[in-house]
Formats: C-alpha cells, structure tokens, sequence
C-alpha cells in the first residue's frame, strides 16, 4: 500500500505539469501565511508531450522499476548444498561439484552455491551457461589480484554475491590488467551478467585500474556495508542500478555510480528505494543514462570537489540607462553561454544526481554538495517529498522540461541559480534559497540560444506557483521567467537583487496574480509589478532612497490595523506586496524603521506590535496593480522597451517603474 500511495502521488504531480492555469485560491492575511505552505494542486502551462512523456515515469515505483526478484533476496546456503573454496595465499581447495582450481585462479563452471573463505593472491573466475544462476558466498574472503580483477564474472544469467553477517571481505586489483583488449574487464568486481550483491556483512572493494563494481547488464545492491574506491567510476550498472538497503561509501576519481545504456528500451534506469549512499566524486555524483526514481534513503554526496570548486559567477546583463535593450544582451549572453558549452564539450560533469531522462523522487534525506547542478535531468523532474540540503556552483535544482514540486523541504544554500527549467510548478513544500544570479528561472531550460528550447530572449516558459512556501535570496532577479507566472495560492518571499539591473520580480509575459501571499523587496531601477489584469490586488511601493536590509517596512490600514511587517535581509528601494486581504478602495499607510515585537520567520513578523517607526506615504489602493512613490500614487513607467510589462502595450500595460515609479518623461521629479 504505500509504495502504491507513492507512486500515485508521482502521478498527480507530473499530471500537474499538463493542466491549463487558471484556478485562484483564497489567502488568509499575509501576516499570517508565512508560517504555512499549502498543498493545493499544481496547475501549468506547459509543453504537453514533453510532460505526458513525464506521466508514464509515474507508473512504477523504484521497487517495480528495479524489478528485485526472489534471486536477488537469497542469502541462506548451507555448507551441505554447497560447494567451499578454501582460499589459501598462492591457491585453493574446492571440495564439491562445479567449480575447480587451477593455481592461483579458481573457474565456477556450473550454476548452485559457493562459499569462498581465506585469503587468495589471484582470482575467483565465474565461466557458467548463460542461463546459470550463480551463489557466490563471500564468507570472510580477501581477493587481490595484479593482473586484473578479483572475481571476473565471464558468463552466468545472474551471479548473487552474499556477504554473511559479521564478516569482512577485501576485493582488490591492479594498477594495469593484462587484458588490454577493447572487451576486456575495467572493474575489481567485473560482471558480464547481472550482479547482485546481498547479506549484513562488509565488503571493501580497491579499484586501482579503472572502476570498483561494474555489471554490463543490471547491478542491485540490497543490503550489506560496501566501501568502494576507484581511480575511475565507483559502481556501474550497464543496464540498471538499483538500491533496496545498505550502506554504500563510495570515493570515485571518475563518476560515483553511473549507468551506460542510452539506447535500449526501458534501459539505463537508476531505481533507489532506500539505503545509505555516501559518495564523494571528482565527476557526477549518480549519473542514469535514462530515467532516475528515487523513493527513500540517505545520501551524502560531493561531487567535483563541492560548490566551493565553481568559477561560475553571476553576470549582470541588465543593467545600463533607460532603454538599454536587455534582451539583446541575454541573447548575446546565450549565444556566448552555448559557444562556451560546444568548446567545453569534452569537459567533465560534476553533477550530484544527473539524469537523462525523466526524475521523480518521493522520499529520502539528501545533502549534497556540487560543483555543477545539484539536481539535474535533462527532461523533467518530480520532487514530492523529501529533505534537501543543496549547495551547488551552479543550479540547485535544473531541468531542462520542467520541474514540478508538491512537497519536501528544500534548503538550497548556494547556487548560481537556485531552481531553473523552461516550466516550473510549486504546489507544496517549503523552499528557501540563496542565489548568486536567477532564484526561479522559468524559460531557462535547454543551453543555447535557440528561442524554440527557452533560450535568454525567447517569450517561452511558465512559472506557476498554487502552493508551498518560497523564500528567496538573490542577487539577480528573484522570480523570472521569460514567459509567463501564474500565482494562485502559496506564500512567496524575494530579497533582492541589490542592483537596479535587475529586478525582484521579471517576467516577458504577463503575471497573473489570483492568490496566495507575495512580499518581493529589491533594487528599483528593473523593478515590475504583477500584471493589472490580475484578479489579486498587489502595490508596488517606490522608496525615495535605497534603505539598508534589515530595515523594517510596516503596512496598516485606515484603522490603524497591521496588514504586514516584513524586513527584507538586504538592502532595497522598493517592494511588491499582495495578498487577499486587501481591499480596493482602502486607504494603506507605509512606515518604515522602528520594531516589531512578534515572531519572525524570514523577515515577516506575526503578532506583536510596531514601535518607533516612522511614516512614509498613504495612499488609496486601486483596483488591481497600485503604483506609489513617497508622494503617494502615481503611474508605472512604460519606457522600457518591447516586451510583456515593459513597455507600452505590454500585457496589461503594467510596465516596469523606474527612478521611483515616477510618471514617465519625468525621472527623478515628483509624481502629479
């Protein structure tokens, strides 16, 4: 039952990503919704293929997508039904049927039971009928071999490694094998049929060649503690790599854990149920050549010596005078960004978990640090519960489809920018992030500049938010998209950007605002409001100068009753505030400085009261969109060129205010 409950919720969630926006929900007063997400169902325009394509990822848990089977749960055997391996330094004694040694290497011929034991300078050789199921039992056995790998698995339908409990085992080999040819084995563990390793007990595997474990067909892991280094990749499943439990150490030179088929049907696959991963690599973290579920467990990976080992920083294309045509630049920026990625094509990848294909993952504890994404697909990703603690040098979290999150807590600590893909929908889960560029990109899917993918410039992408709670902290624009947002219902906090280049709020489309709570504080000079087509009334309030983070803004109405009290973390000249709360008609105070002594989360205060702060303007709220500077209403600037917002006839004419939201034609002077 639950891993049906799991897999059900996948499917409503990526079913989320092909419904049409449209539907509001009603918000309580905004001081009151920061300490709550909603788990209202996502809704979002988006491409359908791509994310009807994502649905069928949805049919089957990491359980049924690995497809672990009685074979894979075998690890009782009997020293009756069993054939031993004595290993003995320079050779060993078989006593019983199958198997048989020949100096330092011993041949399993035949499909049943072995128990090896003792110490060997050479190899263990598996050579059985392709249709044998082969038991190797690791009972206390320390395998070094020189030449090339430990235990060589030439032929079997599935060889079982169990490791008893209580026992240690070592697996070894050398710097150079003596097969050098194009089919020759890469791995200290070398399975050319599908490979299973079981049991309570510890194996440690030495890969001084090239990999540590490797299958060419599936690899599954279901228990046992397994330590793994490698000069080149940790463990690789060629077909499938699969975790039901255990405890998995891995230092990689190359890739952590990596599956290869990238053309064969249903192939390639990552399937993570539960367990321990710990995974330090110097390129991706767990890398599918195709899809990538995970359900539960715990992971620890730093992948490409962490985020500290980024160079990547944030390039601020927005700013210049009035007029300056910012989608020219993104457009000359894509067009570097993707002659960049073709001269560093051969390039390594350090990604943390990076797939393919599609990406859903429903459970488990994860802190990753990366030099690259944290959390990568090359498709679509589902994120419906969890915990995340992300530090990336570049995207926490990227898609290049689309990225719908329903719950989890997501911690994204650094990242270039925080969550990136042509569509984004949230609808549940809490969300903080810091970022040193974008911290929702919505149309940043695909690298290049080609408009069709979602390239800087194109007027493609959406950003829906119906649910959740979002804070963020960014140094270039706060939520952005080069398409459209649609807001619903939701709690959405945005510090930042510090520099009028950029902006707290930036789309090309329009911002449909029906719901939900928004407080957006930053630079002025880019600086939009929610579209005046939107059914939520929202002001966007022009301060005469920039004030200092920390600063408290406070928002009363004609009775003198606290709508909100929020102290953006950085520093800022104006601020978007909406919620369902307020009422058309009404006149609204906005003070600043002073002191609240309620509770804080995030910069908003609840409860308590405001002392000490002093008035800024009143003004009467309108109908949709309001405009204020210190002076009181006023009109957007319409001056900013072509572009949904921006200019004039932008959708819904909002535009984007600049020198304080003054009347266009008059920078700088007082509003009329």
């Amino acid at each position: 039952m639950k891993r049906y409950s799991k897999t059900k919720r996948i499917a409503a969630a990526l079913l989320a990503l092909i419904l049409v926006a449209g539907c509001s929900a009603n918000t309580p007063d905004i001081a009151a919704t920061t300490a709550a997400s909603s788990s209202a169902s996502a809704a979002v325009q988006s491409g359908g293929s791509a994310s009807a394509a994502a649905v069928q990822l949805a049919d089957a848990s990491a359980s049924e997508s690995a497809g672990f089977d009685e074979d894979d749960a075998l690890t009782s055997w009997s020293e009756d039904s069993s054939t031993a391996i004595a290993l003995n330094g320079s050779g060993a004694n078989v006593e019983g049927a199958g198997a048989k040694a020949e100096g330092n290497v011993v041949t399993i011929t035949e499909a049943g039971t072995y128990v090896a034991k003792g110490a060997l300078d050479g190899q263990i050789v598996v050579n059985a009928p392709k249709d044998a199921v082969v038991h190797l039992v690791l009972n206390g056995a320390q395998i070094h071999n020189n030449d090339g790998p430990a235990v060589h698995v030439k032929a079997a339908d599935k060889t079982i490694v169990t490791l008893p409990e209580g026992t240690d085992n070592t697996l070894t080999d050398g710097a150079v094998y003596a097969d050098t040819s194009d089919d020759a084995p890469t791995a200290a563990l070398y399975s050319k049929g599908d490979l299973t390793i079981n049991g309570g007990g510890k194996l440690s595997v030495q890969g001084n060649a090239n990999d540590g474990i490797t299958s060419k067909d599936d690899l599954k892991i279901m228990g046992g503690t397994i330590s793994v280094k490698a000069a080149d990749d940790g463990l690789i499943g060629r077909d499938l790599f699969a975790v039901q439990d255990g405890s998995i150490t891995i230092e990689a030179g190359g890739d952590g854990v990596k599956t290869t088929n990238d053309t064969g049907e249903d192939k390639g696959k990552v399937a993570i149920a539960g367990g321990t991963l710990n995974i330090t690599s110097a390129n991706d973290g767990i890398q599918s050549a195709a899809s990538l579920i995970i359900d539960g467990g715990m992971f620890h990976i730093v992948s490409g010596g962490g985020s500290a080992a980024s160079i990547k920083t944030h390039q601020d294309q927005n700013q210049g005078p009035r007029g300056f045509n910012r989608q020219a630049a993104e457009q000359s920026q894509s067009a570097a960004a993707a002659q960049t990625q073709q001269n560093d094509s051969d390039s390594s990848s350090a990604k943390a978990l990076k797939a393919a294909g599609d990406m859903a993952i429903s459970g488990g504890e994860f802190e990753i640090d990366a030099a690259d994404d944290a959390i990568h697909s090359n498709a679509n990703i589902a994120i419906l519960g969890g915990t995340y603690r992300l530090a990336s040098g570049d995207d926490g979290i990227h898609a290049d489809t689309s990225i719908s999150i329903s719950d989890g807590t997501i911690d994204i600590s650094k990242s270039y920018e925080g969550i990136e893909s042509m569509n984004i929908a949230i609808s549940g889960g809490t969300i903080h992030l810091v970022a040193s560029d974008d911290g929702l990109n919505g149309g940043g899917g695909s690298s290049g500049s080609d408009a069709s993918k979602g390239g800087a410039g194109s007027a493609n992408g959406m950003l829906t938010i119906s649910g959740g709670y979002v804070y963020v902290d960014a140094e270039g624009d706060g939520l952005d998209s080069n398409g459209s947002i649609a807001m619903s219902g939701g709690t959405v906090i945005v510090n930042g950007p510090t520099r009028d280049g950029n902006g707290a709020l930036d789309y090309d489309g329009t911002f449909d605002l029906s719901g939900g709570t928004l407080i957006a504080a930053g630079s002025s000079g880019m600086a939009q409001a929610p579209s005046e087509t939107s059914p939520q009334r929202s002001f966007l309030m022009t301060f005469p100068s920039t004030l200092e983070g920390g600063t408290l803004v406070t928002i009363t109405d004609g009775s003198g009753a606290e709508v909100a009290a929020f102290a953006p973390a950085k520093a800022f000249s104006s601020i978007v505030v909406s919620g369902a709360n307020l009422k058309a008609g009404e006149e609204y105070t906005i003070s600043t400085g002073g002191a609240s002594s309620g509770t804080v989360q995030d910069g908003m205060y609840q409860g308590g009261t405001v002392s000490g702060s002093a008035k800024v303007v009143t003004f009467k709220l309108g109908d949709t969109v309001t405009y204020v500077n210190e002076s009181g209403v006023t009109t957007a600037n319409t001056g900013m060129g072509p572009g949904g917002g921006r200019g004039p006839g932008g959708a819904g004419g909002q535009g984007r205010p600049a020198g304080g939201g003054r009347e266009a034609g008059q920078p700088g002077q007082p509003a009329k």
